[in-house]
């Protein structure tokens, strides 16, 4: 493709470059990529980016600019920081003047499936292996809609800037992703990672969509192949949620971002992104096969000479993944859309081995746990086993949630009363004992289960009533070993386990203060756990 001196709307950014290439395809990606240097091919063709020291999102460096017409309706917090227009200026302009006269690389396209919500992005990058993420992850538009594409929220990435003067500006460090929600502008400098990209434009779909009356979620979603029910898996990282979206008896609608509008559910991106840390073919075949031309893997180790990656290594980060086009998994449904959801499955990995693998929740009780979004990590083992650490993240993605959580909480019970929607809590964590007793739940029963719930015969087993978390389990799930399904029961130690469960309630009990006494519309705090 022959490189352009202009793109309409450049200029108005005060963007002069030297060359530019517009929504190139994938074959004149690899080409920009291989020729730039910035890539590793793999044995099998993917192309393979290190993107430097941050392998992950920087968080602390994630700020909205605090202007008349968006200051009122954010979220301001620990994880919405503010900034001045001042600030946003002498750093939006450090970064366009450095990109003049660089060859440069402008992706437009969409976020959301649904024609009548869409929102037309664009995003300027110095990089072709970002223009190589922002292709597959973005809604990419037809030759026909793109000639006819208003960008109506841009994101200019000048990662090779970096603030020195952030102590001056009282900022966090020289890294800094700041959103002009009045000017509908991004400014990202001093980190590479892709996700900031991806997640920045989730960010903004979680301020446009609310206050339509959508709801915006961070979840993935799949229908079925012959009933064409629909159903949401929330869950932070590592909980499953993009392995077990992704189902053979399923067509996958979206891994990670939804709308839920009047029709019924959209996907937001057009790719997938994938964790790839000890990936197996034998388990997850449909993200091991969608390894290949086209898809783009982040900061794996491979082998020097014949460039085979190390799926188990986690030299560089255990935040290795891969991002593709969403047809790359076979079974997906086209369009990115579906009816409104009859199942609701929240995932938690509870690495305190209290919670069953499943239970039932009523909309009371699936709101107390969509507002307290709870998973688990251990921090370590190197100098022996560590005790587990609970996360408790608002509407399972209070990273990129811009609004108040109770307002997706409010919008998400208006839907799930209205549709008659059943919730169910799964931990795919650890059952039968702590960290370093327990063992994690094995994929195949977790499968059989989420089975069981989408043809309804989870709900004909007898259930019993968690003493402490309140919630019903079954006594039985077919296909799944019955030792397993009571948490107290799977236990040697059962005064151990009544010790745990108290501690971890307690966790759930504090965290939930914030709610309770903010609004007595958002006290959920009876469909909680209770202590005697």
């Amino acid at each position: 493709m022959q490189a352009q001196t202009q793109v309409k709307g450049l200029k108005e950014l005060g963007i002069e470059p030297s060359e530019v290439f517009h929504n190139l395809s994938y074959d004149e990606i690899f080409e920009h990529e291989k020729n730039n240097g910035e890539t590793v091919i793999s044995s099998n063709g993917t192309m393979m980016v290190d993107t430097g020291i941050f392998t992950g999102r920087s968080p602390k460096d994630k700020y909205f600019v605090d202007e008349p017409s968006s200051n009122g309706n954010i979220w301001w917090s620990h994880i919405n920081f503010k900034v001045s227009e001042q600030i946003f200026d002498e750093l939006h302009a450090k970064c366009v003047n450095y990109l003049k006269g660089k060859k440069l690389y402008v992706f437009d396209g969409y976020a959301g499936a649904n024609p009548e919500t869409r929102m037309g992005l664009r995003v300027v990058s110095e990089k072709a292996w970002q223009h190589h993420f922002c292709t597959n992850m973005f809604l990419r538009p037809s030759k026909e809609e793109l000639a006819d594409l208003l960008p109506e929220f841009t994101i200019i990435n000048a990662c090779g800037v970096k603030n020195e003067k952030y102590k001056e500006h009282g900022l966090n460090s020289d890294v800094f992703v700041i959103f002009h929600l009045g000017k509908k502008l991004c400014i990202i400098g001093g980190t590479e990672y892709g996700g900031e990209m991806k997640k920045g434009i989730f960010s903004v779909m979680n301020y446009k969509l609310p206050l339509q009356g959508i709801v915006s979620m961070h979840c993935s979603a799949n229908i079925g192949n012959k009933d064409g029910d629909t159903a949401l898996f929330f869950g932070l990282s590592g909980t499953g949620k993009t392995t077990l979206s992704t189902d053979p008896h399923r067509k996958l609608i979206g891994d990670d971002e939804h709308g839920w509008d009047d029709n019924g559910i959209f996907n937001i991106e057009g790719g997938c992104y994938a964790k790839v840390i000890n990936l197996d073919p034998k388990t997850e075949p449909e993200i091991y096969e969608a390894i290949k031309r086209d898809a783009l893997l982040e900061n794996v180790v491979y082998d020097e000479k014949t460039k085979v990656v190390d799926y188990a290594s986690a030299a560089k980060t255990e935040n290795t993944r891969v991002s593709y086009p969403i047809y790359h998994i076979k079974n997906i449904q086209v369009p990115s859309k579906g009816d409104h959801p009859k199942v609701i499955i929240f995932l938690t990995y509870d690495a305190f081995g209290v919670l069953p693998p499943v239970s039932k929740l009523s909309i009371e009780q699936a709101m107390y746990h969509f507002l307290s979004g709870y998973t688990a990590k251990v921090a370590g083992t190197e100098r022996g086993i560590k005790e587990p650490t609970a996360t408790f993240s608002a509407c399972f993605g209070a990273a990129f949630m811009t609004l108040h959580p109770t307002v997706y909480a409010k919008l998400l019970g208006e839907k799930m009363r209205k549709h008659k929607v059943r919730a169910y809590l799964m931990n795919t964590g650890l059952v039968g004992g702590p960290y370093g007793i327990g063992k994690r739940m094995n994929l195949p029963s977790t499968r059989k289960i989420i089975d069981e719930i989408m043809n309804g015969n989870i709900d004909k087993a007898e259930f019993t009533k968690h003493p402490v978390f309140q919630m019903e389990y079954p006594k039985t799930v077919e296909g799944v070993d019955s030792a397993i399904l009571d948490p107290r029961a799977a236990w040697a130690d059962k005064a151990a386990y009544d010790e745990t469960s108290k501690k971890l309630a307690n966790m759930f009990i504090e965290n939930f203060k914030k709610y309770a006494e903010g609004s007595k519309d958002y006290d959920f705090t009876a469909f909680g756990p209770k202590l005697s």
